[in-house]
């Protein structure tokens, strides 16, 4: 009998040895095609909401720090990423700030958002959304991302109706929560533009 156990633990700890280098392969040989067609992703939204930048470097900031400015100031948004936005030259024009929103009406929300040194919102270009085809993933068309570019506000604010200020969005028909989601990323951009960015404190 206790030949038998002793058999029987052998070839399930051989089974998943086994079975754990061949996960640990597969692993390798996807992560590098996996990563390179996020980058592309990356870069291409980057250039979508900065197309004045010739290159983008990553920008070393603390992330535990920032999200916790903006969680106390009652904001779900994450910010994942920040990028330099620089001209031939090198310098820096302005930052792309990848914000994850978690108020969309199907879930999280990412996407990046371009800010020039002057604050101006240079608009958005989302990455990934689990948001409902012809409602939410509407926020994905030049009608409503239209309305984000070249605006200089403090914070956005979404309406049902035709705006009358600047610092307005109107909704997209059937989908107010993504559009909300949406502004209040960008809001959250802009609140750690303005705080952490804003005459290169980070």
């Amino acid at each position: 009998m206790n030949k038998k156990i002793i058999h029987d633990a052998l070839i399930l700890t051989a089974f998943t040895l086994i079975l754990g280098f061949i996960l640990g392969a597969v692993y390798n040989i996807t992560k590098g095609p996996i990563d390179a067609a996020e980058e592309k992703t990356a870069q291409t939204a980057y250039k979508a909401v900065f197309k004045d930048a010739d290159s983008f470097k990553k920008h070393s900031f603390n992330k535990n720090k920032i999200n916790k400015q903006l969680s106390k100031k009652g904001y779900d948004d994450v910010i994942e990423d920040i990028q330099e936005a620089k001209d031939k030259n090198g310098k820096v024009i302005g930052y792309v700030l990848t914000v994850t929103a978690k108020d969309g009406s199907q879930g999280s929300i990412t996407f990046s958002v371009g800010i020039k040194n002057d604050g101006t919102l240079n608009g958005y270009s989302i990455t990934a959304s689990g948001e409902t085809p012809g409602l939410g993933l509407k926020a994905s068309e030049n009608e409503f991302s239209n309305q984000f570019k070249n605006k200089k506000v403090d914070k956005l604010e979404v309406v049902k109706q035709k705006p009358s200020q600047d610092n307005e969005i109107q909704a997209i028909t059937g989908a107010t929560i993504t559009s909300k989601a949406v502004s209040n990323g960008c809001n959250a951009a802009i609140e750690t533009f303005k705080t952490n960015l804003k005459g290169g404190k980070a």
